[in-house]
C-alpha cells in the first residue's frame, strides 16, 4: 500500500503529465435521486438552512458514479437542495450541450470533458461557466488536474477522479496461463498472442465500437510511444509546425489497429459491442482481453462474484510496441452554468461534494476508482495493480488528447473515422487527414495565433 502510494504521489509531481482521456462511458439512464448513505455529510453542510431548489446536473454516461447520486441524496436531507440528474448517450452529449449553451438554456451543472487547451474552444467558459477560483477545495485538490481546469489563470471546473484512471489492455490470466502465454512487449508479440487465443476458440479482445468512443483510445492513449518516437512532437504539432498526416509512426498505429480488426480478432460483433456489456462478457470467457481501466476487475467481481478480481491482469497497449505508461490528471468535470439562477447553490453542493468524508465515502463505493485526486483520501490497490506499477510505471507519459492542441475536441469525430477505416472506407492516413483539418478549423476558431497566417 505504502508503495502504492508513493506512485502516486510521483504521478502528482510529475510536471510532464498532463493527459488523460477518460472518456468512460455506461448505458445510458436518466436518475433525480437516488438512496441515502450514511455518515456522509457534515456539520456545515447540516447547518446551511433548507431552501427548496432543483439544480439541474446533465453529464454524459458514466460521469456521474452512483455513488455521487448517493451523496446528492444526502445533500438533500441536509439543505433541501435537490439535484436532477440528466443523463446523455455519450455519442449525443457534445452536440447537445453545445445546442443548450449558444441557445442559453444550459442546465444549473453541466458536465464537460476538461483539458487545459480545451475549455475556451469547447465550453467558452469565460461566457458560459462560472469562476471558481476563489473555491476552497481548490486548494486540496491535485495541481496537475486543477491546471487542466483552467483557462487564462481560472478556475472553471471541479474534476473529482482516480488519478491512476487510465487505459490500458486488461487481460484474462487464466486464458494466458492455460495457453502458455506470455505478456507482450511488442506488437509482432501482441499478434502472435491474439492469434494463439482465436485458435483456442476464444475471441482474443473485445471492443465495444458502437459507443463511438472508445476504440479511439487505441490511437491517442499511446501519444507517449509517439513523442518518444519523435522527440519535440508535442511542440511542434502546438506550434502549428508538423501535421498528424506527416508523422510516420501514427499511421503506423491506425494501419495496426485495422490489422488487429481485419485478421478477426475483435470478433464479428465490434460494431454492436457495448461499452456497458464489458463485464459480462470479461466474465464469461468469450474474450480475453479488453482496453479499459485498472478497475474493471473489480466491476466484474461485484457483478460476477464467482469471477474473482485476481483473474486478471493489465499491460500497456501495444501497438507500434508501445510499453509506456499512460496517465490521466484530467477527466470528465462539473462546470456551473453562468446563466443559471443558482450559482450559490450549486457552490454548496461542489463544496459538500469535496468534504474529506464525502470524498472518501465516494471513493469507498466506487468499485472502479483505486485513489481521488485530492489531499488526504486513503486508495487501495490490489497485488495486480501494484504489480502493473512496478512493471511500467517507471516510464510514464501522457496521452494525445491532452498534450496537443484541438485533439480531445474532435475524439467522436475521429471515432467516426476510425470507423469508417476499419469497414474499408477510409484510409488510415485519411483519418490523420481529416484530423488535421479539424485541428486548423478550431484553432482559427480559437484565433491561435500559430495558425494565423
Amino acid at each position: 500500500m505504502k508503495k502504492a502510494m508513493g506512485m502516486l504521489t510521483v504521478l502528482g509531481l510529475t510536471a510532464g503529465l498532463l493527459a488523460g482521456c477518460g472518456s468512460d462511458k455506461d448505458a445510458a439512464s436518466s436518475s433525480s435521486g437516488a438512496a441515502g448513505t450514511s455518515g456522509a455529510g457534515t456539520a456545515a453542510a447540516s447547518e446551511a438552512p433548507k431552501e427548496k431548489v432543483t439544480l439541474t446536473y446533465t453529464a454524459s454516461q458514466d460521469w456521474i458514479k452512483e455513488s455521487e447520486m448517493q451523496l446528492a441524496k444526502k445533500f438533500e436531507e441536509q439543505t433541501g437542495i435537490h439535484i436532477d440528474y440528466q443523463i446523455v448517450p455519450a455519442d449525443q452529449y457534445q452536440n447537445l450541450l453545445k445546442v443548450k449553451l449558444n441557445s442559453k438554456e444550459a442546465p444549473d451543472i453541466f458536465g464537460g470533458q476538461d483539458g487545459k487547451f480545451d475549455l475556451g474552444p469547447l465550453y467558452d467558459v469565460e461566457n458560459n461557466a462560472v469562476d471558481l477560483s476563489g473555491e476552497e477545495w481548490t486548494k486540496r485538490e491535485n495541481k496537475l488536474f486543477l491546471e487542466q481546469a483552467t483557462w487564462n489563470g481560472k478556475v472553471y471546473a471541479l474534476t473529482i477522479w482516480d488519478p491512476t484512471y487510465d487505459y490500458y489492455v486488461v487481460y484474462n490470466k487464466k486464458i494466458f496461463e492455460s495457453l502458455g502465454l506470455q505478456v507482450p512487449k511488442t506488437y509482432a508479440e501482441f499478434l502472435a498472442v491474439c492469434e494463439a487465443i482465436q485458435k483456442s476458440g476464444v475471441t482474443p479482445i473485445y471492443e465495444p465500437v458502437s459507443d463511438g468512443w472508445h476504440h479511439v483510445l487505441w490511437f491517442p492513449e499511446i501519444g507517449p510511444k509517439f513523442e518518444e518516437a519523435s522527440p519535440g512532437l508535442v511542440d511542434k504539432l502546438n506550434a502549428n509546425q508538423a501535421q498528424l498526416a506527416d508523422v510516420p509512426i501514427m499511421e503506423q498505429a491506425l494501419t495496426q489497429f485495422s490489422e488487429l480488426v481485419k485478421k478477426g480478432y475483435m470478433g464479428k460483433s465490434y460494431f454492436s459491442n457495448t461499452f456497458a456489456d464489458t463485464e459480462k462478457n470479461m466474465a464469461g470467457g468469450k474474450f480475453a482481453m479488453t482496453v479499459h481501466n485498472l478497475g474493471l476487475p473489480a466491476t466484474i467481481e461485484k457483478a460476477f462474484p464467482e469471477v474473482k478480481a485476481d483473474t486478471f491482469g493489465y499491460f500497456p497497449i501495444p501497438l507500434v510496441d508501445n510499453q509506456i505508461m499512460n496517465i490521466a490528471p484530467a477527466a470528465p468535470s462539473k462546470f456551473i452554468y453562468s446563466g443559471s439562477k443558482h450559482i450559490e447553490e450549486a457552490k454548496k453542493y461542489f463544496q459538500f461534494l469535496t468534504e474529506q468524508e464525502n470524498l472518501q465515502y465516494f471513493l469507498d463505493n466506487e468499485p472502479r476508482f483505486l485513489a481521488l485526486n485530492f489531499e488526504g483520501i486513503q486508495g487501495r490497490f490490489t497485488p495486480e495493480q501494484q504489480q502493473f506499477f512496478d512493471t511500467y510505471g517507471a516510464k510514464q507519459g501522457s496521452g494525445l488528447q491532452m498534450t496537443a492542441k484541438y485533439v480531445n475536441p474532435q475524439w467522436m469525430d475521429i471515432g467516426k473515422d476510425m470507423s469508417a477505416m476499419i469497414s474499408g472506407a477510409m484510409q488510415p492516413k485519411d483519418v490523420l487527414k481529416n484530423a488535421d483539418k479539424r485541428r486548423m478549423e478550431q484553432a482559427k476558431a480559437a484565433k491561435d495565433p500559430a495558425w494565423q497566417q
